[in-house]
Order: C-alpha cells, then structure tokens, then sequence
C-alpha cells in the first residue's frame, strides 16, 4: 500500500513545471498580444461573441471541457491496469500534450475570427479537408453527448440527491445570467449570493431526493415521479430503469440548453459550476493532505488497488492502446479543441488570457483526473461490477477525502455526486451547440430544407441526440466508452494538426516539434485502438460468436454494427487529414509555397 499524498506530490511537481516554464515558451511562441483586437470584441453581437470576464470564461471553459471523462476514465482503467499506468499517463502526458492541445487550439482560433479548427484547416488544406474534418468532429460529438447523457443518469440512480441539487442549480444559473446580464447588478454580491445557494441545494438535494421510477434502492424520504416501473426502456435491463428513464430527459435538457444565448445559461451555469470543481477538487486534493498528515479522515489514506495488474486488463484487454484511450480528457481530449475554438475563442477579452484559461485550464482537468483515481484506489470496487459500481466510486471514495475535514459521509458523498453531475451536464448542451456549429460551417449557407433544419438550432439538436439515444441503447457502455475515447483522441491528434499546419504556414522556419510529436503519437494509439474496437471488439467478439448472436436483439446488432462502421470511418477520416497536413507542411518547408501567414491575419 502507498500513501495517496504521494500521488498527489508527483502531480503537483510535474504541473507546476509544465506551467511556469513551457506555457511561458508556448505563449511567447505564438506571440500572444494584448494591442491585438480578438474575436470577442470585433465581432461582438451578444450572443456567441461575448467578451468576457477571465474569471467567468476560465469558470465556463474549465466546466466545458472538465466533464464526466477525466472522472470516469482513469477510475475504469485504474481498476482495469492499476494506478502507476493511469497517473503516469496523466501526470506527464498532460503538461506535454493534453494542455499543449488545449493552449494551441485557442491560440489558432484566435487568429482566424474564432472560427472552429476545421475552419482553420481548409484555409489551408481546401474545403474538402475543412469538411472532413467538421464531419469528423460531428460525429464525434454524438459519441460525446451519448456517453455524457448515460453517465448523468447513472450518477442519478446511484445519487438520487445530486438530481435534486442539479435541478435547483440549473435555475440558479438562469437567474444568475439574469442577475448578471439582464439588471446589470453587481458582480461580486451575485457571486457570493448564488454561490451560496448552490450549497444550499446540495443540502435541500439530502433532504428530498428525486427519482423517476419505484424499485431501487433508494435513500429514505426519496421523492418518485412516476408509479410505473417503466421497465420497457431501451438499456433498462444493463442499466436499470430508473436510469434509463432519465437518459431521454438528459438528452432534452441538452438540446434545449444547446439553443439558448450563452448569457442565459452556458456563461452563468459554468461559472457557478466552476466553484463546485475548485471547492470538490481543490478541497479534495487538500483532504488528502491533511487526512493524511494530521489522520483526520475515517480511513487511512492509503491505495488499496495493484499498482500494475499487468499488460492485459483483468477483463483481458490489452494495456496498449486501450489504457491511452481510456483515459482520454484526463491527459488530451479533442473535445477540448472544439470548446476552445468554438465557444471560448469567441468570449475571450485578452489574448493573454489564453495562457491561464487553455493550458492552465487542462491542468486543471488533470487534477480533477488525479482526484478521481485516488478515489477509485481506495474504494477499489470490483472489476465484475461494470459501470454502475465504478462510477458512484468518485462519490463514495471522495466523502471518505472529506471526512478529513469532519464532513459526514452523509453530506459528502451527494456532494461529490454533484460535482461529477455537474460538469457532465456543462459538457453536454456544451456538446451539443458545438455539433451545430461545426453542421453550420460544413453547410454554409442552406438551400434546401433539409439543410435548413440540420442547421437550425432545434433541427440540429434532434439531428445529434437521437442517433446518440441509439448507441445508449445497446445497453453496451466499454465499447462505446471506448469508441468514444478513440474518436476523441484521434480528434485531439487533428487538432494538433491543424494547429501543425497553422504555424508552418505562419513561418516556415517554426520548429513543430511541441505540436507535431504530440499529434504523431496520439495518431499511432487511436487509429490501433479504433481498429481493435472495430474488428476485435464488435466484429470478432460479437456477430463472429454464435453465442452473442445468439442472444443479441435487433438494437444490440444495430448499435455493434454503428460502431463498427462510425470507427472505420473515423480512421479513414483521420488517417486521409493526416495526408493532407503533411502535404501541406511539406510543401511549405520545400519552398514551393509560402507560408505568408502573420499572427494579425483573419
């Protein structure tokens, strides 16, 4: 057994150095300037570009992109492979790559009018890699919203207090976006006021629960919307039907959410949520301190997981590439390249501010990633228990952190619940108005009527969480957690293409190794790992088994047979960007182009 202060110490190390010293390279790098105007103020209509505060971008930037994901995967591959594999990919894959993803993705997108990376690539590529690049975010953006929707409603099963407290914090988002934007009051008070009020939930959230459907095992004084057990839901048999009941509300509230103003919901939601992550992870972290130095907590702070059950997993998959996509946004996440040139880019008052709110912000996420495989280390749930035991462990082992500080287990665990709830509610709707602008920009302007409604706000929505409704359905969550972490790093691989691309033709004497060497290596471990889902996983291990055919339903076949193909496509995708960039560079470092681009240009 280790001490998990220890874990902690090596994070912390590995960050800070990464922070004080490359961040600053980076920043000087890309030549960040305040003289410059960004996207937020030339083009401000107070509805996507809206210039704003450091505080309340660096708060809804750090929700966005601090989801469900750096939670849930390094609990899944900590018990899959141990802790020592699961922290040394985030404690240095990180620094190196995750937060260079994040800081150069915004820093493009600054450059061109905060337009998305797949905007920023067909400048350079063509239209036809732009496309193929927006196609290949969109659909990555379904796998996001499906798997973010199925974590919520089993984070509301196990915890039915963090869906009351959800609920009383969603309306005070909306009345804080009207505190703030509407009646112009002050700053400050409103901050203090609504933030109280948001811990004033979590304990109303204690008192009434709330579930949807009778039969589980829920606190005393549970409050049960519906008499009927609703059993006849997709995944109610993998899942339970309280949980499956929920995931179509999930899925509305994003849609509807997607489409407001940002100041109505997204900016204030955000901003209050980023309280809950500094107050759970930051508060967490310290327990672990002070739990550990002054023995305050209920149990020793000790890892009761292996540090290394050994290159296969104990479900018998392989370490390499499945640990690496895994854990996905707790090291590098294309989401995040989507977040900071489609939402961020356009709200950020300072080009200075990209230091602290790109690269800052995703050590921030992997913080948040060491938090949750410290739980996990000392819970150690058992493999055999799936997805639902796995992920109430964030709760549980982190009200075991809190009582470091004297916070009961009966306050902490919904607490917790509601962090993680929290953030995946943020990431979401914040996956969904990306999927809009990302259809926005493939159709330009609409001709037909199809093309109308598969960009309009609404249409756009529907277009998104049905086909994620789909994958939920097959009751299957390793499989479509893991097509989701390979889509979403091969997305992070062409981000950093881009942003490859974006600085040889700006100066084709910058080095590209701080971009280039990230995005060569996340290209080898996605593609592998997207084959092995496709052909291993889904391909081999079910239609070519009598056994699964055998007792597999019509939705089961057709959820196997979509992720097969969106992972076949997803690799050509990738691998035909992957071509084009280095065309591209190539022909830009062999003179036959000039790279004429100055960091001023739109």
């Amino acid at each position: 057994m280790v001490q998990v202060l220890w874990l902690v110490i090596a994070v912390l190390v590995l960050f800070s150095v990464g922070y004080i010293g490359y961040s600053k390279y980076l920043a000087q790098f890309v030549d960040l300037d305040d003289s410059r105007e960004t996207p937020a103020h030339k083009y401000e209509d107070g509805q996507e570009y809206v210039p704003s505060k450091k505080p309340v971008l660096l708060g809804h930037h750090y929700s966005s992109i601090a989801g469900g994901a750096p939670i849930v995967g390094p609990i899944t591959a900590g018990v899959l492979w141990g802790w020592v594999p699961a922290l040394a990919w985030i404690a240095i894959g990180n620094p190196l790559m995750g937060a260079v993803h994040d800081f150069s993705a915004l820093s493009a997108s600054l450059r061109h009018e905060g337009k998305s990376i797949g905007y920023i690539i067909g400048e350079y590529v063509g239209e036809r890699g732009k496309n193929m690049l927006l196609w290949f975010a969109f659909l990555t953006i379904i796998l996001v919203v499906a798997v973010f929707a199925l974590v919520v409603a089993i984070v509301f099963n196990a915890f039915p207090q963090a869906a009351t407290a959800s609920l009383i914090y969603i309306g005070l988002a909306l009345l804080l976006g009207a505190w703030l934007y509407q009646f112009d009051l002050p700053f400050l008070a409103g901050t203090g006021l609504f933030v109280a009020l948001m811990f004033v939930g979590v304990w109303v959230g204690i008192q009434y629960p709330l579930a949807l459907v009778p039969g589980g095992e829920y606190p005393a004084g549970t409050i049960v919307l519906f008499g009927s057990d609703m059993s006849w839901l997709p995944a109610a048999g993998a899942f339970g039907a309280n949980t499956a009941a929920w995931i179509p509300i999930i899925l509305i509230y994003g849609a509807i959410a997607s489409a407001l103003p940002v100041w109505m919901l997204l900016q204030p939601r955000d901003y209050l949520s980023s309280f809950l992550l500094y107050t759970g992870v930051g508060g967490g972290l310290l327990a672990v301190i002070v739990g550990t130095l002054l023995g305050t907590s209920s149990q020793p702070l000790v890892t009761s997981l292996e540090p290394f059950y050994g290159f296969t997993a104990r479900n018998g998959n392989p370490l390499f590439p499945l640990l690496f996509i895994t854990i996905a946004c707790g090291t590098i996440s294309g989401f995040h390249s989507l977040v900071s040139s489609g939402t961020t880019a356009k709200q950020l008052n300072r080009e200075t501010d990209a230091r602290a709110i790109g690269y800052g912000g995703m050590l921030g996420e992997g913080l948040l990633a060491t938090l949750a495989l410290i739980t996990v280390a000392l819970v150690a749930p058992d493999v055999g228990g799936g997805i639902g035991l796995a992920l109430p462990t964030f709760a549980s082992g982190g009200a075991i952190l809190l009582t470091s500080f004297g916070i009961p287990t009966s306050f902490g665990g919904p607490f917790m619940a509601l962090v993680l709830v929290s953030f995946l509610l943020t990431s979401t709707d914040t996956a969904v108005r990306l999927g809009r602008y990302m259809m926005e920009e493939i159709i330009e302007t609409p001709e037909t009527s199809v093309q109308s409604f598969a960009a309009d706000r609404y249409g756009n929505a529907a277009v998104q969480t049905i086909p994620a409704y789909v994958l939920i359905a097959s009751g299957s969550w390793s499989t479509l957690w893991q097509l989701f972490g390979g889509a979403n790093q091969l997305l992070a691989a062409l981000a950093l293409l881009t942003a490859t691309v974006w600085l040889a033709n700006w100066n084709d004497s910058k080095q590209l190794l701080s971009t280039g060497g990230p995005m060569a290596a996340m290209v080898v471990i996605t593609v592998s790992g997207l084959l092995w889902l496709a052909f291993k996983t889904n391909l081999y291990d079910k239609f070519l088994n009598p056994e699964w055919m055998a007792s597999a339903g019509l939705v089961q076949m057709l959820s196997a047979a979509t992720q097969i193909v969106l992972a076949l496509v997803l690799v050509y995708l990738g691998l035909s960007l992957v071509k084009m960039g280095y065309e591209n560079i190539q022909s830009v470092r062999s003179g036959e182009q000039s790279g004429g681009f100055s960091p001023g240009d739109d």
